[in-house]
């Protein structure tokens, strides 16, 4: 029994757009045998997707994510769902099977994304520069921003705080003084 405070995970949807990288027709074969089946073929070489020559390359970007010590997963299906978060829900699916990687799933102009080693604000700037260019392109441009170091704006942010705080107190300490100097 669910509490009053307790939030269920929401229910995930896999598109039957999944069944194309593992050549199963939608149509006649469970959605959950094509997840099943994804999750298998990833095995081999990190990649799940239809053998086209476009897809050509993929296990090549995953093995230099391996070099750069990120244990990659691409899925890519051939068509776009009708909106791009079930592609996340794949990744999710992928990464639960795979604990400490990172997946990317790619469809033709979105993507979707799951790693527990990096923050949802860099998997969304990697996605970001990984759709709408080609599933090997995008897949190196996220394994790029991936990699890329940024401006530590949390640690700048809590500097500035502790600073603003100082001087608050200084402030506060002078003032005291001066109305002690006074009287």
């Amino acid at each position: 029994m669910i509490g009053p405070h307790v939030i269920p995970f929401p229910p995930t949807y896999i598109p039957t757009d999944v069944c194309g990288p593992v050549g199963k027709d939608p149509a006649t074969t469970p959605v959950d045998e094509c997840m099943n089946l994804v999750i298998a073929d990833i095995r081999d070489d990190g990649v799940s997707a239809s053998p086209t020559p476009e897809n050509a390359g993929l296990a090549d970007v995953v093995a230099e994510a391996k070099q750069k010590g990120i244990d990659l997963k691409i899925v890519v299906v051939d068509q776009n769902p009708p909106i791009d978060t079930p592609l996340r829900d794949v990744a999710t699916e992928v990464g639960e099977a795979y604990p400490g990687s990172t997946v990317l799933v790619l469809s033709p102009t979105e993507s979707g994304t799951f790693s527990t080693t990096y923050d949802r604000v860099t998997l969304e700037a990697g996605q970001d520069v990984a759709e709408g260019r080609g599933a090997v392109q995008g897949s190196k441009n996220f394994v790029s921003e991936l990699t890329t170091q940024h401006f530590p704006w949390t640690t700048f942010t809590i500097v500035v705080v502790l600073a603003v705080i100082g001087a608050v107190v200084a402030t506060r300490m002078l003032q005291n003084r001066a109305k002690r100097q006074k009287a």
